[in-house]
C-alpha cells in the first residue's frame, strides 16, 4: 500500500537546478504520470540558473535566469510549493512537515538541499553591510546596500564566486577587493604559475588583490556598520561592505535531524545508485551528497548526472554514479581559465609542459607522463585548446606537447622551472616540506 493510498508519492527537497533536473528525467521515465510529485523549494523563487548569477549585474533578469517552465510544472501535475521548505522528517513514519505545517506522506524521499555559504568565524561577521554570494535575493541586497551605503566593497575568498562577486562590487561602481587565505587566486583550479597570470589580468581590470592573508575581525562604527577589516598580517583595509564567498558546505542538517548518516566533513552518505546508505527510501542528490567515491561534487554536472542515477533507480531501472569529471572550462570576468585532468601534476615523476607570457596574461602548462601520455593541464587567459586537450587526456598525443601550448607562429617554447630537457619538458620542482 502507498503512503496516499493512491498512487506513490515522491517528495523532493529543494528546487535548485539539480532538483529541476531530476524533475524532468522524472518525467522523461514516465514517472510523474505514475507518481504523485510533491516539491518544497526554500527559496521565494523556482530553479534558476546558480552558475549565471552574476550575469544579473550585467543587465539579465530574474526572470531571464529562471530554468523552470511552470508548464511543464502544470503539464506533469508536478505540486511546487515555493517558499515552503521541509523543516522535519519522520523516517519511521515516512512523513516530512513543511514550514507551513502541512504534512507530506512519501514513499520516496529525494534529498537536494544544496549548500551553504562558509562564513568564517570572525568577529562582528553578521554586521550591517556583511552579505553572502548565494542566491538572487544576496544579489537584490547587495546590490541596494552598495547604492545607497558603500563606496568600497572587499570580498573574503578568491575562488570562482569570489572573482565574480569582486567583478560585480565594480561594476556597480565601488572600489573592489579580494582577500584570499591562500597564496593564489583559484587555488583549487590553477597552479603558482596560472595564479600568477590570473592576479595582472585581474589586477589590470582595477580590483585590488590581497593573497596570503585572512580575515581577523570586521571592524564597525558606531552604528553597527562595517567600516572595515582587520587582516591576518596586521594591516587594515578600509571598506564600507564585506561580501563573504569563501567556499561552501552541504546543507545536511535536515540529514541530521532525522538520523541519516553523514560524512565527517558533512554531506549525506549515498551509495552509487545516490541511495542513502542509512534508509532505502531516501536519495540525495547534489552538492548536499556525499557521493560513494567519497565526494562531495560542487559543479552542476555531476549534480545533474546524480539526479538522473536516482530517477533511473526510482524507475527501477539500472544506473549508477561512480564519479565524475571535474574538468572546468570557465570565463572569469572575461578571462578564460580551465583544468582538465591532473591539473596539478600529482602523478609519481611526471614532467611538466609549459608557457607563460605574464605580460599577456597567458599561461598554459600541460602534466606529460614519463611515456608521453596526456595526464591534465592548466590554461589561463587562452582556453581555445581545451575540447582538443581534454580529448587527448589519458592518451600520447599525435602531435608534439610543445605545440599543443604553444601559440601560433611562436618559436622555441618558453621554459619555466630551473632545469628542463632539450624537448622543453620542465621538471617539476620538489613539493614544499610538509606537503
Amino acid at each position: 500500500m502507498t503512503a496516499t493510498g493512491a498512487n506513490p508519492t515522491i517528495v523532493l527537497v529543494g528546487h535548485g537546478m539539480v532538483g529541476q533536473r531530476f524533475l524532468e528525467a522524472l518525467a522523461e521515465r514516465g514517472l510523474t504520470a505514475t507518481h504523485r510529485v510533491v516539491v518544497l523549494c526554500e527559496e521565494p523563487r523556482p530553479a534558476y540558473d546558480r552558475v549565471q548569477l552574476t550575469s544579473y549585474f550585467s543587465g539579465k533578469t530574474p526572470e531571464d535566469l529562471s530554468m523552470t517552465d511552470m508548464e511543464f510544472i502544470k503539464d506533469h501535475g508536478i505540486e511546487l510549493r515555493v517558499g515552503d521548505p521541509a523543516v522535519t522528517v519522520d523516517r519511521e513514519a515516512r512523513r516530512v512537515t513543511a514550514r507551513s505545517g502541512e504534512v507530506f506522506d512519501y514513499d520516496v524521499l529525494v534529498l537536494a538541499t544544496g549548500s551553504y555559504p562558509f562564513v568564517p568565524p570572525v568577529p562582528n561577521k553578521d554586521a550591517e553591510g556583511c552579505f553572502v554570494y548565494r542566491t538572487i535575493e544576496d544579489l537584490l541586497a547587495i546590490e541596494e546596500y552598495a547604492k545607497t551605503r558603500a563606496s568600497t566593497g572587499a570580498v573574503v575568498g578568491g575562488g570562482l564566486l569570489g572573482l565574480e562577486a569582486a567583478g560585480a562590487l565594480k561594476g556597480l561602481g565601488l572600489d573592489a577587493h579580494i582577500v584570499e587565505f591562500a597564496p593564489r587566486l583559484m587555488p583549487v583550479q590553477v597552479d603558482e604559475g596560472g595564479g600568477a597570470a590570473l592576479l595582472r589580468t585581474i589586477e589590470d581590470m582595477g580590483l585590488s588583490v590581497h593573497t596570503g592573508v585572512g580575515t581577523q575581525e570586521i571592524v564597525v562604527g558606531e552604528d553597527g556598520a562595517v567600516t572595515g577589516m582587520k587582516l591576518s598580517d596586521g594591516s587594515e583595509l578600509a571598506t564600507d561592505m564585506v561580501v563573504f564567498s569563501a567556499g561552501v558546505r552541504p546543507r545536511d542538517q535536515l540529514a541530521r535531524d532525522c538520523g541519516l548518516t553523514v560524512g565527517e566533513r558533512g554531506g549525506i552518505t549515498v551509495d552509487e545508485q545516490c541511495r542513502t546508505v542509512s534508509d532505502p527510501h531516501v536519495f540525495a542528490i547534489g552538492e548536499c551528497a556525499l557521493a560513494a567515491d567519497g565526494r562531495v561534487y560542487g559543479l552542476v554536472a555531476p549534480g545533474y548526472e546524480q539526479a538522473e542515477t536516482a530517477a533511473a533507480t526510482i524507475a527501477q531501472d539500472e544506473a549508477e554514479f561512480t564519479g565524475a569529471d571535474l574538468s572546468t572550462k570557465l570565463k572569469l570576468l572575461g578571462v578564460d581559465v580551465a583544468s582538465f585532468g591532473d591539473a596539478h601534476g600529482t602523478a609519481e615523476d611526471c614532467l611538466d609542459v609549459v608557457y607563460s607570457d605574464s605580460r599577456a596574461g597567458l599561461y598554459k602548462k600541460l602534466v606529460i607522463g614519463r611515456d608521453g601520455t596526456l595526464l591534465g593541464g592548466i590554461l589561463v587567459g587562452d582556453a581555445e585548446a581545451y575540447g582538443t586537450l581534454k580529448a587527448f587526456t589519458g592518451s600520447v598525443p599525435p602531435v608534439s606537447p610543445e605545440s599543443l601550448v604553444l601559440p601560433a607562429g611562436a618559436g622555441a617554447p618558453a621554459q619555466l622551472g630551473p632545469r628542463s630537457t632539450p624537448a622543453g619538458r620542465c621538471r617539476r620542482p620538489p613539493p614544499p616540506a610538509g606537503a
